[in-house]
């Protein structure tokens, strides 16, 4: 039966000395925390897609006809060519017939041009060569059906630009590939591109990467695509002025994507690492993502360097009972950098890790992300099913305009402004560890700002409550399972709107200082299962509005941080013991084990107290 819990007891006024006390004896609660792959219910259709439906089989296809293909050597200044279909006027050589071209040598200033039929696939073999362009794309691709680039095994490839883009058609040709029909890259040999004045690879339609070796330094975006940007068992490293990945598309809401299927990503972006402006799709995948110089760059409104080639500037009061002090609201909190409203235009200052203005699905994977903006960011929803974490962000680990949800992975975000912000958190399994400046977990009533619950009324917990206050925010945090450690500067989870618990292992540790609480809730808290540990500060505390299992909420004074903390039952079994890392002046605990109405002896450091719980 559901209870009100709206009293945090006095600890001080109840606390006897309490002689011969010894430290715990080692027994826990256990979580039932996972980080393995949950079924996931997924109803954006964009995420039905698989391998088989983003790749064609000749996409992975890296053989070619050796005794019936077309050879290109460069020298120099000059091309030479074993077929008259190979037009060659100076160093410019256009390719209009679908073939299998084998391009070789070195050519210090010129292009490749194809263009052909509509209907033509044209193939092209990288063979060691080596393509500088002073004014315009190395190879640039005008017209055709798709055109495949594979990069012999054992070769190092190479293609530049002087630094300058002369229109040269109706396109404003603005990379070292430039592609207006889609584009394959396979093979397992290297590519390196230099674009010290544009993107490095841009390709109009369709971007696909299925295997080989890429270095990208640019001073735009490194890879940039119109409809799409696929990719698996790749290796990219990118150093780009904008963006890692870029993919946007303003005319057809279905494109604009980018999806990861495997292999591994490196992007020192001062831009965003990954950016979408539909979805973002990772199946696996390895990625290292410095976004906008990282994390000490999160209270700068742009980096100083966006747009620039090859990157840089990285450079104890106890709390009264009901009817206490009158309301008070907080303070408002930081806003980002930049809006969350993002346009993708050139423009775009903005520097998250990860970003997607549709929905994110991750189902797998490693990531490293120092970003001076959000590091996993969606206009709209965010879903983690697997994966491992290591954030630091300028502003918030994980954003999502409307839900963010976690069924599973490893999260470990050593530095933040807000842990986990959404409209509506919802934490199913998972290993999360956070250390924010602001709030753990925030369900903010905007986009990527937190709310300013609503406070007034009667001192501790409830609707009407000083800390429960009128709140008309619709925003909830909801968690079910998994293990979720949340060390915080500001409220550990700040619900506005409602809190549920009701399973997992929540450890909430938060300062005894400033306008904060350990819990704090505009309507409700409610909690019918799981483990839940949470300290902080007794000025504005609030514990569980509701509860079906035992709560136990003392204010404590003030204890220093590291003070051991015992939990024992009448049979004076120790149920639980913890260690706060940071001072604290409240402690709330409740568990499945903690029955409502049983008396339970708490000890805190040589003190020690029996309380029956709420």
């Amino acid at each position: 039966m559901k209870k009100t819990v709206s009293i945090i007891v006095v600890l001080a006024f109840l606390l006897s000395a309490f002689s011969g006390c010894t430290t715990n004896d080692g027994s826990t609660v256990q979580s039932d925390s996972t980080s393995e792959n949950q079924t996931v219910q997924v109803t954006d259709a964009s995420f039905d897609n698989s391998d088989a439906d983003m790749f064609s089989d000749r996409d992975f296809e890296v053989g070619y006809g050796e005794s019936s293909c077309v050879n290109i050597v460069f020298s120099g200044d000059s091309v030479t060519a074993t077929s008259d279909s190979v037009k060659i006027i100076g160093s410019t050589v256009t390719l209009t017939e679908e073939a299998d071209y084998v391009l070789s040598g070195k050519l210090n200033d010129g292009s490749v041009i194809v263009n052909s039929q509509d209907t033509s696939k044209l193939h092209l073999v990288f063979n060691g060569v080596n393509i500088n362009s002073s004014d315009s794309a190395p190879l640039n691709i005008i017209n055709a059906d798709k055109v495949f680039v594979t990069l012999v095994e054992g070769t190092q490839n190479t293609l530049s630009n002087g630094g300058e883009f002369k229109t040269t058609d109706e396109s404003n040709i603005d990379g070292v590939i430039f592609s207006k029909s889609d584009i394959t890259f396979n093979g397992s040999g290297s590519l390196e591109i230099t674009s010290p004045a544009g993107n490095g690879i841009v390709g109009k339609d369709d971007l696909v990467i299925t295997s080989g070796n890429y270095t990208v330094n640019c001073a735009s975006h490194g890879l940039d695509a119109n409809d799409s940007v696929r990719i698996a068992n790749a290796n990219i490293t990118v150093d780009s002025g904008k963006d890692g990945i870029h993919c946007e598309n303003s005319e057809d809401g279905e494109l604009g994507y980018v999806y990861f299927s495997s292999g591994t990503f490196k992007a020192e972006a001062e831009g965003d690492g990954i950016s979408a402006s539909n979805y973002v799709h990772i199946k696996n995948g390895l990625f290292d993502i410095l976004a906008g110089g990282g994390s000490e760059n999160g209270s700068k409104q742009s980096s100083d360097n966006y747009g620039g080639f090859m990157g840089g500037g990285h450079g104890g009061m106890d709390v009264g009972g009901p009817n206490g002090m009158g309301g008070m609201n907080r303070p408002m909190s930081f806003t980002d950098a930049t809006s969350d409203t993002d346009t993708y235009t050139d423009e775009s200052t903005s520097m998250k890790g990860i970003k997607s203005s549709g929905s994110m699905l991750i189902e797998n994977g490693d990531f490293n992300i120092n970003s001076a903006d959000d590091a996993v960011h969606s206009n709209l929803s965010v879903t983690v099913n697997g994966g491992t974490f290591q954030v630091a962000s300028g502003d918030d680990g994980f954003h999502a305009d409307e839900n963010l949800t976690i069924y599973s992975g490893v999260i470990n975000i050593t530095e933040c402004y807000e842990g986990l912000e959404a409209l509506n958190v919802n934490v199913a399994g998972g290993d999360i560890k956070l250390k924010a400046t602001d709030d753990g977990l925030n369900a903010a009533g905007g986009t990527d700002s937190s709310g300013t619950g609503g406070r007034g009324g009667d001192m501790f917990g409830g609707p009407g409550g000083m800390m429960g206050g009128n709140g008309s925010s619709n925003g909830s945090v909801v968690i079910s399972g998994g293990t979720l450690y949340i060390n915080s500067s500001g409220d550990g989870i700040d619900a506005n709107g409602t809190l549920e618990i009701s399973g997992g292992y929540t450890t909430v540790v938060g300062p005894t200082q400033g306008d904060t609480a350990t819990l704090d809730y505009d309507k409700s808290a409610t909690i019918s299962g799981g483990t839940f540990i949470g300290t902080g500060a007794s000025g504005m505390a609030q514990t569980f509005s509701q509860s079906s299992q035992g709560v136990i909420s003392l204010s404590v004074g003030n204890q220093s941080a590291g003070t051991i903390i015992n939990l024992k039952d009448s049979d004076g079994a120790t149920m639980m013991t913890y260690s706060p890392e940071l001072s604290f002046a409240v402690l709330i605990i409740s568990s499945p084990d903690i029955i409502s109405g049983e008396t339970y002896t708490v000890e805190i450091g040589s003190y020690s107290g029996e309380f029956q719980a709420q």
